[in-house]
């Protein structure tokens, strides 16, 4: 049986920005296909272009940012490039919904939240002022608000930072979008909140048969809600492969160190994180070579000489850019 077209087609995809004399290369010829109901996460450490991805699919860049061709992004067959600016954010607006990673910053510090979740139905479905209040105290209780009739009329700095995040999910999710982006949705909460909201977002999903773009900086929140998994560095991605695979069989050395640093509840009291050494690349001035070689402890000589290109091995849908890959099975 022929495999359904995908929802989501981001193709050869770059995000340059000008920086005076300079191009900061955000985003670097990205390439992953999302299919409807399905959830992808985009894995890596701070400033290796997730969150620019997330708003280059969005059209959220900055005005000066370049998006060379010959990248696309379709979204349910249609070119987003091809789109009025104003269509765009119409689709965008009702059909991909957001969840920011700092939601007091995301949300209007002096609106009450039932105004604020209530707005985008308002503009991008029509709906009367009492229309759309009433369906504010679903969309709050789908989300897991007590008392949505008190807490309607509340201001952001009222509510705790989990409750916050519940608002964002809602407004994200009140135009019944296809597609739902959510950017570090844990970021700044305790371990208990960040469980249930992750546990929300995999129940909502699945209720909605939406798709799903998880943006994480640790491998292990994304383990067992992800079905694939992309890990990002320097505004490329260097791995990606079904979430099961990717943790049975780790090929890139980033990727590794990346699972390496996850803590574990095994380990001694008082042992110390494992860290990934260095610093992440200069953006403006990428090494000739595999970016991750300065900070790899197997680098050779040819990891600094030339770029690896994503290959595969003999799994189609795991690929990976590393010259020295990790043995099949190793930890090392």
């Amino acid at each position: 049986m022929r495999e359904p077209l995908p929802l989501l087609v981001v193709d050869k995809l770059s995000v340059h920005l000008p920086c005076g004399d300079r191009i900061v290369r955000a985003i670097d010829e990205v390439s992953f296909t999302l299919q409807r109901g399905q959830t992808l996460a985009l894995v890596g450490e701070s400033g290796s272009g997730k969150s620019m991805l997330c708003r280059a699919i969005m059209g959220l860049v900055p005005g000066r940012a370049l998006l060379p061709a010959p990248g696309r992004i379709v979204f349910a067959g249609q070119d987003l490039g091809a789109l009025k600016a104003s269509e765009r954010a119409g689709l965008c607006g009702r059909r991909i919904g957001m969840v920011l990673q700092d939601p007091l910053s995301a949300l209007n510090p002096v609106m009450k939240i039932g105004r604020q979740i209530a707005e985008p139905m308002r503009h991008h479905l029509g709906m009367s002022r009492d229309q759309a209040r009433e369906r504010s105290f679903e969309l709050l209780r789908a989300v897991g608000i007590a008392q949505a009739e008190t807490r309607i009329d509340c201001y952001p700095h009222q509510l705790s930072g989990g409750m916050r995040q519940r608002v964002v999910i809602a407004i994200a999710l009140a135009c019944e979008p296809q597609l739902l982006i959510a950017d570090e949705p844990t970021t700044a909460l305790d371990v208990t909140v960040q469980a249930d909201i992750l546990d929300l977002l995999a129940r909502l999903q699945q209720e909605r048969n939406m798709a799903m773009i998880l943006v994480s900086h640790n491998l292990g929140v994304v383990a067992g809600r992800a079905h694939e998994t992309a890990v990002m560095y320097a505004g490329r991605i260097v791995e990606q492969a079904p979430t099961d695979e990717l943790f049975a069989r780790m090929r890139m050395r980033y990727t590794r160190a990346l699972f390496d640093a996850i803590p574990r509840l095994d380990d001694p009291a008082q042992a110390m994180l494992t860290a990934i050494g260095g610093q992440s690349p200069d953006l403006a001035a990428l090494p000739d070579g595999c970016s991750f070689a300065p900070r790899c402890a197997r680098a050779e000589a040819r990891c600094s000489d030339q770029a690896p290109t994503l290959v595969s091995d003999g799994h189609a849908r795991h690929r990976y850019a590393c010259w020295f890959p990790c043995a099949v099975g190793a930890n090392t």
